[in-house]
C-alpha cells in the first residue's frame, strides 16, 4: 500500500469510533507500530486534528472530513494535466468545473505543496473548436440524465440524415471526440462525430438501461471486435 493510501485510511478508520490503538492500526494495515506511529505524527503535522497519545490511543472528532489533502507530487502532476486537458478539449462547462477544482485543491494543499500546482510543466495546449466543444456538453447530460438526443448529421462521405440516439459515453480520441449511442434509425450501435452534428436538440424523452441497448453490451461489442 502506497503511504499516500496508508494516510487516508488511517483516518477512515479514526473517524467517528472509539479510541483505537496503535496495535489495532498496525494490524489491520499490516504495518509495524513504528510506522504508525510516524504516520500519526504526520498526519498531525498536516493539520488533522487527531487526539490521543502512543500507548494510550488515537481518536477524531466526529464530524470531521478529511480534505483532499494526501496528494504526491506525482499525483499532483497527475491532477494539473488531466485538468488542463479538459479545459482545453472539454466543453465550456467541464472546462470551468476543472478550473474550480484545481483552485479548490490548492486551498487545502500543504504550503509545500502549492508551487507545484503552477510549477507543472504538462500542457495541452491545443484545444477543441468552440464549436466542437460547445456540442458536447448536451451529448454529456444526455448520458448523464439518460435522455435520448435528436441531432442532424453528416456522415465521411457527404450523406446527410437526421438521428435519434440513445447517448452511451462519449470518447476523446485525440483530436477528435466520438460519442457512441443506440441509433434508432439503425436499431444498433453507432458512433457519431460531434463536429458532424447539427441541430442538436436534448429532448426530453427519457430511455432506461435495457439489455442488448446499453453500455456495457456496446463494449462487450467493442471487446469483441478488437
Amino acid at each position: 500500500m502506497r503511504r499516500a493510501d496508508r494516510l487516508f485510511q488511517i483516518v477512515q478508520l479514526l473517524r467517528g469510533r472509539r479510541v483505537v490503538t496503535a496495535n489495532e492500526l498496525a494490524r489491520e494495515l499490516e504495518v509495524s507500530l513504528r510506522t504508525i506511529y510516524r504516520d500519526v505524527r504526520d498526519l498531525i503535522a498536516s493539520g488533522v486534528p487527531i487526539e490521543g497519545e502512543a500507548g494510550v490511543g488515537y481518536l477524531l472528532p466526529r464530524g470531521f472530513d478529511l480534505p483532499p489533502l494526501m496528494f504526491d507530487e506525482d499525483e499532483i502532476e497527475a491532477l494539473v494535466l488531466g485538468a488542463r486537458m479538459v479545459e482545453t478539449w472539454g466543453d465550456p462547462s467541464l472546462a470551468r468545473h476543472a478550473r474550480q477544482v484545481l483552485s479548490k485543491v490548492e486551498t487545502v494543499l500543504p504550503d509545500r505543496l502549492k508551487p507545484r500546482l503552477d510549477a507543472v510543466a504538462l500542457y495541452a495546449p491545443v484545444g477543441a473548436p468552440a464549436e466542437q466543444a460547445q456540442k458536447l456538453e448536451p451529448l454529456r447530460r444526455g448520458i448523464n440524465e439518460m435522455r435520448k438526443v435528436r441531432f442532424d448529421y453528416t456522415d465521411g462521405s457527404g450523406r446527410k440524415s437526421s438521428r435519434t440516439v440513445r447517448p452511451l459515453c462519449l470518447t476523446f480520441w485525440g483530436k477528435l471526440w466520438l460519442v457512441s449511442a443506440w441509433c434508432e434509425l439503425r436499431a444498433d450501435f453507432r458512433s457519431f462525430r460531434p463536429d458532424r452534428m447539427d441541430a442538436i436538440e436534448l429532448l426530453d424523452e427519457r430511455f432506461a438501461a435495457e439489455d442488448g441497448k446499453d453500455l456495457e453490451t456496446f463494449l462487450s461489442r467493442v471487446r469483441e471486435e478488437a
